[in-house]
Formats: C-alpha cells, sequence, structure tokens
C-alpha cells in the first residue's frame, strides 16, 4: 500500500490520510466491522481493498459530505489497488465485490462510500462501473494541486 503513495500518487506517505497502513492489526484485524482483503501472486501482494467505520473527514473534505456519511452506518472503501502488472484481469473487481458482500453481512452498515484519485490510470471508468458520483472534487482543490479526487457511492 506504500508503494502506491509514492509510484502511482507521487507524494509519498501523508501520516493524516494513510495511518491505517502502518498500523494494520488496529485498523482492520483487530475491529469486526473493518476488512483488509489482499490478493498474493507468488508470495508478492498485488491486490488490496480495505474496509473502515465511516465516510469522508472534514477537513478537507466538504462538511456536507461528512454529514451525510455518517461514522457509525458508513463502510468505507479504502486501499483499492492492484499492481500496475496484475491490472485488468479483475483482481479489484473480485475484491470490491467480497468487501461490499462484507459490508452486506455486517449489521449496522447502510451505505457504501468511497473516494478515489482519478488520475491514476484505469480509476475513473472502473468506479463509474460500480458507482455513482456524488462530488467531484477537481475543481476545488481540496487535496492540492495534482489530486483529482472524485467521491462515490456504491450501492450495497
Amino acid at each position: 500500500m506504500l508503494d502506491t503513495f509514492y509510484r502511482e500518487f507521487g507524494y509519498g506517505y501523508v501520516p493524516q490520510w494513510h495511518r491505517d497502513t502502518v498500523d494494520i492489526k488496529d485498523t482492520y484485524l483487530d475491529d469486526p466491522r473493518h476488512l483488509l482483503l489482499v490478493a498474493v501472486h507468488q508470495g508478492e501482494v498485488v491486490a488490496t481493498t480495505g474496509v473502515r467505520s465511516g465516510g469522508p473527514a472534514h477537513p478537507p473534505h466538504p462538511r456536507r459530505l461528512a454529514e451525510r456519511y455518517p461514522k457509525d452506518t458508513t463502510a468505507q472503501l479504502v486501499r483499492v489497488y492492484v499492481h500496475p502488472e496484475h491490472r485488468r484481469r479483475g483482481l479489484a473487481r473480485t475484491l470490491v465485490e467480497a468487501a461490499r458482500d462484507f459490508v452486506a453481512d455486517t449489521p449496522g452498515y447502510d451505505r457504501i462510500y468511497l473516494h478515489t484519485n482519478v488520475d491514476i490510470d484505469g480509476t475513473e471508468p472502473f468506479w463509474r462501473s460500480l458507482a455513482k458520483e456524488v462530488f467531484d472534487a477537481r475543481t476545488t482543490g481540496e487535496h492540492g494541486p495534482g489530486v483529482a479526487t472524485v467521491h462515490f457511492e456504491m450501492p450495497m
């Protein structure tokens, strides 16, 4: 997951956004409402998808989005990543579907939220095939230059 921040995003690890990636046990394994899925090929993790309680934080995201997606009832898809050499083989779709099944089977969730940087090749059409856009933040620059964030809601 850390490779994504450096190689794909180009800005590296940002503690306030990426803390979960260095505290996997507490974030994903010790909370029964959270999940981390990985795909492994020849001993190497080549794809990930996570689920955490809660929606977008304000700031940096708009207050209206934070209010629309409250922590207790929102499942947020996070860390959906496939190594470039393994893309276009259905890994992301398979992991996201498994995450959606987990959310549907977990009491208390009533919606699935995610946001993504659509500058990553293939990201925008992938999410548009599975989810509905709720806010395009590219014009607001909520994360600064070079981060093209679009917010989505996915049906359960």
